[in-house]
């Protein structure tokens, strides 16, 4: 099955396909690419790169930096390195030992801090080191688009399913796709998991942990963005609804000025 593209800024383009996390939930998977000021492409890989993806790509610029935004979305990234061999490849710790087949050229968690990486004029950066998935939140400064993989989650993913035979996500256990409609950026349940899952990794206790990713959050709420595009779900449009779903995902961590209060 060939990826669903969208272009939903001109600097922008998604491809979105079906997935089912553990083969029972639906939550679609999409990769974006960003046109950089420089006419490079800086792309979030987490789909397959078929031929309509390709073309795409390289119809939007040279491929310059191919990013892995967390330590679950790298089942692709061999692929796409390959494809493009002149490429950064950046990832998160724990990527070098599930794919030494590919050539990092950096890794959040493992390089500095403030190691920057060529593409941070036009997208910024955020590393959750505390986040169970190691993840990175991005920001594409021309479009002004906050880019996620499993910080956040808009399900049902919509479009993501479009292209299936029933054309809607479905699941061969009934509950799973119930279960998913609940994991939006309002629902207790995303904030209930985010306040676990943001909490389960890295070095001191729980409170320490937490603290950690409310300032990490709330850097994120500072940055300017009009959109979310994510790695599972439909996409989030508008400058109100894109802060408020950012606010709404971590209330449990950020007060509803966008500020930590843990």
């Amino acid at each position: 099955m060939s990826s669903a593209i969208a272009a939903p800024h001109p600097s922008l383009r998604t491809f979105s396909r079906p997935f089912s996390r553990f083969g029972l939930v639906p939550i679609g998977g999409r990769s974006t690419a960003a046109r950089l000021s420089d006419g490079g492409v800086w792309v979030l890989a987490s789909t397959p790169l078929d031929e309509g993806t390709k073309k795409e790509l390289e119809g939007l610029g040279e491929v310059k930096y191919i990013v892995a935004a967390d330590a679950v979305h790298h089942l692709y990234v061999s692929d796409f390195a390959k494809a493009y061999p002149t490429a950064k490849v950046i990832g998160v710790e724990g990527l070098e030992a599930k794919r030494p087949e590919v050539k990092w050229d950096g890794i959040y968690g493992r390089d500095p801090p403030d190691t920057k990486y060529g593409f941070e004029a036009d997208v910024s950066a955020r590393y959750f080191s505390t986040f169970a998935n190691k993840d990175v939140a991005f920001c594409h400064h021309e479009s002004k688009t906050l880019i996620t993989a499993d910080l956040l989650f808009n399900l049902p993913p919509t479009e993501q399913y479009k292209s299936t035979p029933a054309g809607r996500p479905t699941s061969w256990i009934p509950f799973a796709g119930t279960f998913a409609k609940h994991m939006t950026p309002a629902s207790g349940l995303h904030q209930r998991f985010l306040w676990m899952a943001g909490a389960a990794a890295g070095e001191g206790s729980a409170a320490e942990r937490r603290k950690t990713f409310a300032q990490d959050a709330a850097a994120v709420a500072g940055w300017d963005f009009e959109r979310i595009i994510m790695c599972h779900g439909d996409l989030i449009e508008g400058k109100d609804k894109a802060r408020k779903a950012w606010i709404d995902v971590c209330a449990r961590y950020l007060d509803a000025d966008g500020k930590p209060k843990v």
